[in-house]
């Protein structure tokens, strides 16, 4: 008698691919002043005082500076944290996401 072909079991795996990041990023503008924006990226970013005033400094001669990369909803989170921190002071400070190439 002769045996069956058994074939050998081959185990599949599903590679979970990870969420696409996005940029959080600082525009700069005249009006609000260069502490407070120090100050908001110290408090929502988690920067050292070096740090922020380092990405606060490029904002200021860029106009622009991304000031990190995250997955999308907590960048656009922190985003609107940063904004809604600088209208509570009156201030129009402005973050923006974008997606990272």
């Amino acid at each position: 008698m002769s045996q069956p072909l058994v074939r050998p079991r081959v185990a599949l795996r599903t590679k979970t691919q990870r969420p696409p990041l996005h940029k959080v990023i600082l525009l700069n503008d005249d009006f609000t002043p260069r502490d407070f924006v120090v100050s908001v990226l110290k408090a929502v970013f988690r920067m050292s005082d070096d740090q922020a005033h380092a990405v606060m400094m490029t904002a200021h001669r860029k106009d622009a500076c991304v000031v990190a990369v995250f997955a999308r909803d907590i960048a656009e989170t922190k985003a609107t944290q940063a904004i809604e921190l600088g209208k509570s002071q009156g201030y129009p400070l402005f973050f923006t996401t974008e997606p990272e190439e």
